[in-house]
């Protein structure tokens, strides 16, 4: 009978370790986003977006289009009562490398962007400027883009950011009308730490 029961056991420990062998392993934790409240301040209150898998429609970011792989990415987007909006992209890389290389080539994009939109718009006046880097874990970077539109009497400013954590990178934009004066610099570096901080 011992022996017997002995077996029973051990059978049933083999059994429970197959178990554990063959169930799924649990997911690993999707990135965090930002809260509308942890935008830039504006006059009227910002609503934030569900989030959504994959990039936006127009690629998700102005000054560099289609930089970003849909796979493994997702967005939410903000947006205020007047004319301010935002975007926040986030991609999950297949190693740490690849997250580097996609940071170095959305840095690029954005510091090249005024001359290229003015080469792709004649008329548009457009400057883009870096901002230094803000150090949040593997570091991220700040740039602006001013343009305006003569033809049109059109002034928009814009912040992005690019920041790292590990194989995760992501991506920032904030606009409305106006001018570089207008933008709340220190706020969107705020905010980009924040978002860095939030990724993992």
């Amino acid at each position: 009978m011992t022996t017997f029961r002995s077996a029973l056991t051990a059978s049933a420990v083999v059994l429970g370790l197959a178990a554990l062998a063959t169930a799924p392993a649990q997911a690993a934790a999707q990135p965090a986003f930002l809260a509308a409240s942890q935008m830039p301040s504006s006059s009227t209150p910002w609503t934030a977006s569900q989030i959504f898998t994959g990039v936006p429609e127009n690629g998700g970011a102005l000054c560099a289009p289609y930089k970003i792989p849909a796979q493994n990415t997702r967005y939410r987007e903000f947006n205020t009562e007047l004319d301010t909006n935002g975007v926040q992209i986030t991609t999950v890389a297949r190693t740490e490398a690849d997250a580097v290389k996609l940071v170095d080539t959305l840095r690029k994009s954005l510091a090249g962007c005024g001359p290229l939109l003015q080469k792709q718009n004649p008329g548009l006046k457009a400057v883009s400027a870096a901002h230094g880097k803000v150090a949040v874990e593997e570091g991220a970077w700040v740039y602006s883009l001013d343009t305006a539109d003569p033809q049109v009497g059109n002034t928009d400013i814009h912040l992005f950011s690019v920041g790292r954590d590990g194989r995760t990178v992501t991506f920032v934009r904030w606009g409305q009308m106006g001018d570089f004066k207008d933008a709340p610099l220190n706020a969107f570096r705020t905010t980009t730490k924040t978002a860095v901080n939030k990724l993992h």
